[in-house]
């Protein structure tokens, strides 16, 4: 929430039912799947709204279900890619100018002779707690 959020919803949480609730029922504009897990790319589905549009950005390592039947009717807009490099000295700008706020959003920082311990420390996120 502090980082612009309108809602967040807990794992706990119905996340349809609280989407279309804050929505008034429509849906939300954009659902963006961020961690390649199929049941999560298909949450995304379930949540968008007419006209909306789901990014796909996370990497599936397993297929994820593409509910035709359900989405013909809502004229959805699905993308998908990797994350590219192309904005990374701007972010990097701004980050170094303190025009870009991360607290809490970085929670690891390795030197480049460090680069294999990183690597090791992000393979073991839910342990270290280390976000990408």
């Amino acid at each position: 929430m502090e980082h612009g959020a309108d809602l967040a919803i807990g794992p706990d949480e119905d996340v349809v039912e609280t989407v279309r609730g804050f929505t008034n029922g429509l849906g939300a504009n954009v659902a963006i799947e961020a961690v390649g897990v199929p049941a999560t790319f298909e949450l995304c589905t379930q949540v968008v709204r007419p006209g909306g549009r789901v990014a796909n950005v996370g990497v599936h390592g397993a297929p994820a279900t593409l509910h035709l039947e359900e989405l013909w009717i809502k004229d959805v807009t699905i993308t998908t890619g990797l994350v590219d490099t192309s904005s990374t000295p701007r972010l990097l700008s701004m980050l170094a100018s303190g025009r870009l706020a991360m607290p809490g959003l970085i929670t690891h920082r390795c030197a480049m002779d460090d680069m294999q311990d990183a690597y090791d420390v992000f393979s073991r996120a839910a342990e270290t707690g280390a976000l990408k």
